[in-house]
């Protein structure tokens, strides 16, 4: 697995007057993001770090590194923090990350290449995989066992029984 860089949560603004911020986790235990001591930028620098992380709905708040008032955290909100790749936990068996899906080829059953996956997003009902054929225009694929029976990391596969009217 190459060490890319793979967004782990993103800055929302400001919390209080003495310059905490509070971040939108994209992990599944946002108090994970205090444990990375290696937060980049989307170009590859340094992210300020965080400590004295506490964790409030839908993600934390704490100290940024070189942040000491409100107007220095307000002026962060936005800012995409990343990890290394290697710096994530190893999976367990038959476990993955969603990040490492996207590029993946995604067939059917049979083998026909339907495309690849351009991204992974949850809209609020449940992961979706974008799929972008070769030539065509995207399209949304629900990521439930039923319409991606198989995943193939190793392999660089995702085997996908996609709805009718993508067919």
């Amino acid at each position: 697995m190459s060490d890319r860089l793979i967004l782990v949560g993103r800055i929302a603004g400001a919390f209080g007057v003495r310059g905490d911020v509070r971040v939108t986790s994209f992990t599944a235990d946002p108090m994970t993001l205090a444990g990375f001591r290696d937060l980049k930028r989307a170009d590859g620098s340094p992210a300020p770090a965080l400590s004295g992380a506490r964790p409030v709905k839908g993600g934390l708040v704490a100290r940024a590194s070189g942040v000491e008032t409100r107007e220095q955290a307000e002026a962060l909100r936005g800012l995409k923090l990343h990890v290394p790749r290697s710096a994530l936990p190893a999976e367990e068996e038959d476990e993955f990350y969603l990040a490492d899906l996207v590029g993946m080829r995604v067939e059917t059953p049979d083998g026909q290449v339907l495309g690849a996956v351009r991204g992974v997003q949850d809209f609020g009902a449940g992961d979706l995989l974008e799929i972008k054929p070769e030539g065509a225009p995207s399209f949304w694929l629900p990521f439930t066992r039923e319409a991606v029976p198989e995943v193939d990391v190793a392999g660089g596969r995702i085997v996908a029984v996609p709805p009718a009217e993508t067919e």
